[in-house]
């Protein structure tokens, strides 16, 4: 905007010694600009670009948008590379032998040796073409893993849909590899996870996960091939654009990762395999998407291709709802293909977790979702195994699962979730890599998944476990855990979106058991200290649902309250009129005789031990409203929330079978369970 660095100093009063290295940068970028072709840059203007941080994408786009991988190209022709330095832990005092590794173009010489090469080739090879794109196609050579090493990326920052479970999937992946004497080279930039051990790999790299800088790495090591499959969505979106720069991609084809993450192939391909899905269509206009939604009926989903944990991802009831949401998706999903599907009301979602080999499956889980399909799969209870669901339903899931692998050709760790309605299954989305329920199947089935994903990927000999499902003779309950009470004024509302920041999962001899275990370890308190409950039901659906938990609740002493439309309701199906305590919502309704008092005060007072809030997206706004005030003042004063009305019937179950008291949910060591053999097989651990 024209500000010297004293006006921008006086409005923000940040110091002027970092004003005026931004100054610097804001003029090399103008600089670029005014020269607009990158191979108009001197090699000195290059590199002095390159020390300053400006990316090869940046840099390209100042150029007037030249391609990253021409810049990549010029830059490698002036032999400008960064230098590998080692991060100094002892302060100078001593030599470093520390496994801490970082790039730098502010550097002219290595702090390592070994496995760097030089990175001038002939201009006509397929690897130097395809980097400066060139070939759009290429036929790799052939590596060796075990004597060059495999390169694994990790998941990055922790955030919302991307967390530890995919730490102990790299981790696991690293030590597989060190065990079979596969060098293992890390790179990630999260200290928090311990994939940046020092000692967890042989090649450690404090790096971000960026094309540029993984090719910098992978060319100066020599790698034999890159996991991505093990680090979540970051590194997988990373494989496709790895793999036209000539690098060898381990496990499932990267044009097959293609296919299954984008929603428009993917759909088409489903279609081909005659595997019934929610009815779809790929956004060409937003006059389109609208048609189809009144062609199919309200509610429709919109997905975005190439995201992690839902972003973006929204149900539409209403024309101007979907209309905002496409606008939403567009932008996240930037270039890639938006769908529009049918929502499936009342329908069970269900995971399946495997491991394949040239696209036959050698291990699988089948889990399944407390909460009907519309909760994102992170923040859903999951249960494992799969207690309540058909046998024609998993005899489907297991059918549509083998046809996708061996249409996909899948080499490694991979994730489908199917909804079923009655036995009618149907797909929702595959996923070519690790999902974040794989530590909890490991841990569940007492095998580790991604050893023997890590083996097949290598091409070494690999052995599936014996395992058989119907013959666990324990359950395994997987809880979501929040951060809602870090964010203020956000709806703690389940939905197609992930909103968790953790997840914890407990074992059991049964479902209720592992349940209410899994619920206490997430923060859940139970209703002991008033035992009073607070009753809010928003549509007549869910009340009926919820008539047999209401009736137990009052038997087992209880007291319950209700807002008025909940307490009215079941007044009519036969409970006494003075078993429940009638509170008035925070907004638009006002207390019959003047006689009920706000439900957000007793909540602020503590005079409620628990909230079931169970909200519909169909009901009138005031009642959403009413209801978010409430979830917002349980959360903010401490009182135990269950907004789901599966959850909440399954909760009372547990009080039901006496499980609320001291005594009933001794702990025992996991060791306790994997000592329950599973019929007919045998394994030596």
């Amino acid at each position: 905007q024209g500000y010297s660095v004293d006006e921008v100093h006086n409005l923000t009063k940040i110091d002027n010694w970092f004003l005026s290295k931004l100054e610097r940068i804001s003029h090399q970028r103008k600089a670029t600009k005014i020269i607009g072709d990158v191979h108009k840059l001197s090699p000195l203007q290059l590199r002095t670009l390159k020390c300053s941080g400006f990316s090869d994408k940046q840099i390209g786009n100042y150029c007037n948008d030249t391609s990253e991988m021409e810049v990549r190209a010029t830059r490698l022709k002036h032999n400008i590379q960064p230098a590998i330095k080692q991060i100094d832990t002892l302060a100078a005092e001593f030599p470093a032998m520390t496994n801490y590794l970082y790039c730098t173009y502010n550097g002219t010489e290595d702090d390592v040796t070994g496995s760097v090469c030089s990175i001038q080739e002939d201009e006509q090879s397929a690897s130097y073409r395809a980097r400066s794109g060139t070939l759009t196609s290429i036929t790799l050579p052939e590596k060796n893993i075990k004597e060059q090493g495999a390169m694994v990326l990790g998941c990055g920052a922790y955030c919302i849909g991307s967390s530890v479970e995919f730490d102990w999937c790299a981790v696991s992946c690293v030590r597989q590899l060190r065990k079979d004497g596969i060098k293992a080279i890390v790179v990630n930039y999260n200290p928090e996870t311990v994939s940046t051990d020092y000692d967890e790999s042989d090649r450690l790299y404090f790096e971000e996960l960026s094309l540029e800088r993984v090719l910098d790495i992978y060319e100066r090591e020599r790698a034999g091939g890159i996991v991505v499959s093990v680090g979540g969505q970051i590194p997988n979106n990373l494989a496709h654009p790895l793999y036209m720069a000539g690098c060898q991609i381990l496990g499932t084809h990267p044009e097959d990762i293609n296919r299954a993450e984008d929603r428009n192939i993917f759909s088409g391909m489903l279609d081909e395999l005659q595997i019934n899905q929610p009815q779809w269509s790929v956004l060409s206009s937003t006059e389109t998407a609208v048609q189809f939604a009144t062609d199919v009926g309200y509610p429709v989903l919109v997905r975005p291709s190439f995201v992690l944990s839902g972003a973006a991802m929204r149900v539409a009831e209403t024309e101007a709802e979907l209309t905002n949401f496409l606008g939403l998706a567009t932008e996240v999903a930037a270039d890639k293909p938006v769908v529009v599907t049918k929502f499936i009301l009342d329908a069970k979602e269900i995971e399946f977790d495997a491991v394949a080999l040239n696209g036959t499956i050698l291990n699988y889980a089948i889990g399944e979702h407390l909460e009907n399909a519309g909760v994102h799969s992170g923040d859903a209870t999951v249960i494992l195994p799969a207690q309540k669901l058909y046998t024609a339903t998993i005899r489907l899931v297991k059918k549509y699962s083998a046809k996708i692998a061996k249409c996909l050709n899948i080499t490694g760790p991979f994730n489908i979730q199917f909804m079923a309605k009655g036995n009618q299954v149907q797909v929702i989305e595959c996923n070519l890599r690790a999902s974040r329920t794989f530590p909890f199947v490991s841990k569940t089935l007492n095998s580790n998944f991604i050893s023997l994903a890590t083996r097949a990927m290598c091409g070494l000999k690999v052995k599936p476990y014996h395992i058989s499902l119907l013959d666990v003779d324990y359950v395994c309950v997987k809880a979501p855990m929040f951060s809602f009470t870090r964010l203020r004024g956000a709806d703690p509302m389940l939905g197609v979106e992930m909103a968790s920041t953790g997840e914890v999962a407990c074992f059991g001899e049964s479902e209720q058991e592992a349940f209410l275990n899994s619920m206490l370890s997430a923060g859940f308190k139970m209703p002991t200290r008033t035992k009073c409950i607070l009753l809010s039901i928003a549509s007549e659906k869910f009340r009926r649902e919820f008539h047999d938990s209401v009736t137990a609740l009052l038997k087992l002493g209880y007291t319950l309250y209700g807002t008025p439309g909940t307490v009215e309701y079941y007044k009519r199906k036969g409970i006494a009129a003075d078993a429940i305590q009638t509170l008035k919502k925070p907004i638009n309704s006002e207390p019959l005789n003047g006689e009920y008092e706000d439900a957000t005060e007793y909540l602020k007072d503590g005079k409620i031990d628990l909230l079931i809030n169970i909200s519909d997206c169909c009901t009138r706004r005031d009642e959403i409203s009413s209801g978010y005030l409430m979830r917002r003042a349980a959360v903010d004063f401490g009182t135990s929330l269950i907004t789901n009305v599966k959850c909440a019937i399954k909760f009372v179950e547990c009080l039901e079978l006496g499980l609320d008291s001291p005594s009933a949910l001794d702990p025992k060591h996991i060791g306790d369970f994997y000592k329950v053999p599973m019929i007919g097989y045998w394994r030596k651990d």
